[in-house]
């Protein structure tokens, strides 16, 4: 009775789990971490709603480049408002449950969100291709139109490479434990659950990832190469610097996020000894790290950006010292 007992809950798929960020600390030492990381949630949410606010609101900036740059923006804050709030909850409660439903939903839009995030860095790299190769034809090239396009396709490889994905993990039984040792529904993190043969998972995961990065590699690599042998042609000194210098700007934040990202991903297959807690910090550094650094980095580097910035602040404070004259 006893062994039919034991194969009986062996055979048992947890339907709930409970997320336990950084397992490793002590549970005092957990809770203080919701202060930086909350604050963290702040300031991605605050720096690119600014911003956003700011592309929308000058028309000067009304142009195909800084459209994909506040669409950016928007990718990092719907990034943040995703695994945050459900990260900080658990270190302020010690954990939270969540069921393989939502576990599966959350890990959805993880994995598109960056997808679309890299998608995004990539139609910001044919917006430069054009503006810098063909610059005369630049207006009828890349419309709204196109534009509108390039979002929707970008949408829906997003949504092509993350589904198979997500249904062959939905289709695993997880009966090892019900505790995920991340704070997030990450791939990996769930499938350690998981007490049955995952080969097929872990195949068609890198062979998407793979693919995703070559494909992504090799387009920047063509149109980077063009923009540079183009750039080096330019004669006027000026409009040279500007075209180095916006396409610096980019490169800075498509290095950021595919370094970040490659360098985890090699670290979880190579090290595969390493702590959880090791694996948390390099998620922490490859989701959150870009969300947070891109708008500092648009907004000290783009002169457009920057001055409307220091435009809105001036209002405000303006604005704030004629009110309290009139008190």
């Amino acid at each position: 009775m006893v062994r039919g007992i034991q194969a009986e809950l062996a055979n048992v798929s947890y339907t709930e789990f409970r997320l336990l960020a950084f397992p490793g600390l002590q549970e005092s030492t957990r809770h203080f971490l919701a202060i930086p990381f909350f604050c963290l949630f702040v300031m991605i949410v605050t720096a690119n709603s600014i911003l956003i606010y700011i592309v929308k609101s000058e028309k000067s900036l009304h142009s195909p480049m800084y459209m994909l740059i506040a669409l950016l923006f928007a990718v990092n804050t719907a990034g943040a408002i995703n695994i945050l709030p459900r990260m900080v909850l658990s270190f302020i409660l010690g954990a939270t449950f969540i069921s393989l439903t939502s576990c599966l939903i959350q890990m959805f839009f993880i994995y598109a969100i960056l997808i679309f995030d890299c998608n995004v860095l990539l139609m910001m790299a044919l917006d430069r291709y054009l503006a810098i190769c063909y610059p005369l034809r630049y207006a009828d090239l890349m419309t709204n139109k196109l534009l509108a396009l390039l979002v929707l396709v970008s949408m829906l490889r997003s949504v092509f490479v993350v589904t198979p994905v997500v249904i062959l993990a939905s289709r695993v039984s997880f009966c090892r434990s019900n505790i995920i040792g991340h704070f997030a529904c990450e791939h990996m993190a769930l499938m350690r659950l998981s007490c049955g043969d995952i080969s097929r998972n872990k195949i068609v995961g890198m062979l998407l990832r793979s693919l995703t990065i070559i494909f992504d590699v090799s387009f920047l690599l063509a149109s980077y190469s063009q923009i540079i042998h183009t750039a080096l042609k330019i004669t006027s000194g000026t409009i040279k610097h500007k075209a180095f210098h916006t396409c610096g700007t980019h490169l800075i934040v498509i290095i950021i996020a595919y370094s970040t990202t490659l360098s985890s991903s090699i670290v979880f297959r190579v090290a595969k000894a390493a702590s959880e807690d090791v694996h948390n910090l390099l998620s922490v550094i490859y989701l959150l790290f870009p969300w947070a650094i891109n708008p500092f980095i648009y907004g000290m580097r783009t002169k457009e950006i920057r001055s409307s910035l220091l435009k809105l602040f001036w209002r405000k404070c303006v604005g704030l010292a004629s009110t309290n004259k009139k008190r």
